[in-house]
């Protein structure tokens, strides 16, 4: 692959960004309506009815967002509606090139003084957000779905942060994400690979914001739990229906089996050193479990693979990302059969979740997120720490060798 200089792959990402947007924007925000809704009820308390307010979630339970994305829908509802959804999905369209930013500067600073080439890990970087940037669209323009894309955004900060050791914004960020979509729970194993000592800095600020955001509706009325057992149907293309599980609409114990799957497989990817991983383990653990099959699920594996693409592995070509966008989003429009579309989605999250977590990777060192080495000569020159940066935490044990490189 041809060189790109610093900038290129980011002029190039910018451009295919806008692209997709201009494209979907004429047709989206399908699901805008139900932000919108929550943020006018969340600030108006329901118009004088009571059913807004801190009684939103026992008066519309359909609405399961968090209350971090109502807030923010509803600086947008004093405009007129669809200038309002055109300047969220806007915002949101960026937040994606954004979070491909970030990933890539996590994994720059992650791999400081391993002698990693910066010029192929920006070309890791470009090819990876190519495919991460047309599922991110899904989401945020075509679904304007705000919470996943804040839950999202959230996380990819306090990888982020963890790269830098950092774990008071390590649990705020995840926090944070857990505040505007409640399935971001399955991402807190980030958490574990912190140094050990840094876990209950982190995970103070984690379960207290987590608290000041969510007590309040429980407290307020106890009626809000009936959110958590808000039933959808169980489509016929789902994974689900491959495990056996026939029920018309979501069983009882499967948003519990979700949270418990991808927490389990989370935690298991950082005692092996792959923390990398967390997040699309976590998205496997939904996209296997959940009966419901929307395209807009897949931005949160896309996520996932690009994480694991950048800093899990050291390959020039980030395949994961690819495959994910044209197994898990191509099928929905090349198969026409929901029962083969659900075999699909499972034999992806098993192999995908197998790969990650058992194929031998290349190791450099022990070094553990956080870290920081002294300047290595790469082929590009000395290797060059951020302005302000500091050094990181010694590694962790428990965190294992270092992320699968």
């Amino acid at each position: 692959m041809p060189a790109i200089g610093q900038r290129t792959h980011l002029i190039l990402l910018t451009a295919w960004t806008v692209l997709w947007f201009v494209v979907v924007e004429p047709h989206g925000g399908f699901s805008w309506h139900y932000l919108r809704t929550g943020g006018e009820l969340i600030y108006q308390g329901g118009a004088g009815d009571g059913s807004g307010g801190l009684n939103l979630y026992a008066h519309h339970p359909e609405l399961q967002m968090g209350p971090l994305s109502f807030l923010a829908a509803g600086l947008f509802n004093p405009f007129p509606e669809a200038t309002g959804q055109f300047l969220a999905a806007a915002l949101m369209s960026l937040l994606g090139l954004v979070i491909v930013v970030l990933a890539g500067r996590s994994a720059a600073f992650h791999f400081l003084g391993t002698g990693t080439n910066h010029q192929r890990l920006r070309q890791r970087v470009l090819i990876a957000g190519l495919a991460f940037i047309p599922m991110w669209t899904e989401v945020a323009v075509r679904f304007g779905h705000l919470d996943d894309v804040l839950a999202l955004f959230f996380t990819a900060l306090a990888v982020r942060a963890l790269t830098r050791g950092n774990a008071a914004l390590t649990g705020a960020c995840l926090a944070l994400a857990m505040d505007s979509k409640p399935t971001a729970l399955a991402f807190v194993p980030l958490l574990l690979a912190l140094p050990r000592e840094k876990w209950p800095r982190a995970a103070l600020w984690c379960a207290g914001l987590v608290a000041v955001a969510w007590l309040p509706f429980f407290l307020g009325d106890p009626q809000s739990f009936a959110a958590a057992k808000f039933a959808i149907p169980n489509h016929p293309a789902s994974a689900l229906r491959w495990l056996g599980v026939g029920d018309p609409e979501t069983p009882s114990w499967d948003r519990p089996a979700q949270a418990a799957l991808g927490l389990a497989l989370g935690a298991i990817a950082v005692r092996r050193g792959r923390w990398a991983a967390v997040v699309l383990l976590g998205a496997n653990a939904r996209i296997v479990l959940d009966p419901s099959v929307y395209t807009y699920y897949t931005a949160s594996v896309l996520l996932g693979t690009l994480l694991w693409d950048v800093i899990g592995q050291r390959r020039l070509v980030p395949w994961w990302s690819w495959l994910a966008l044209l197994i898990l989003y191509g099928s929905v429009f090349a198969v026409p059969d929901d029962a083969a579309r659900g075999l699909i989605r499972l034999a992806f999250v098993a192999v995908s979740t197998a790969y990650v977590l058992l194929w031998p990777v290349r190791e450099r060192g022990r070094r553990g997120p956080g870290r920081r080495r002294p300047p290595a000569r790469t082929d590009e020159g000395p290797a060059q720490g951020a302005p302000g940066d500091g050094p990181g935490p010694a590694a962790t044990p428990w965190a294992g060798p270092p992320a699968a490189r």
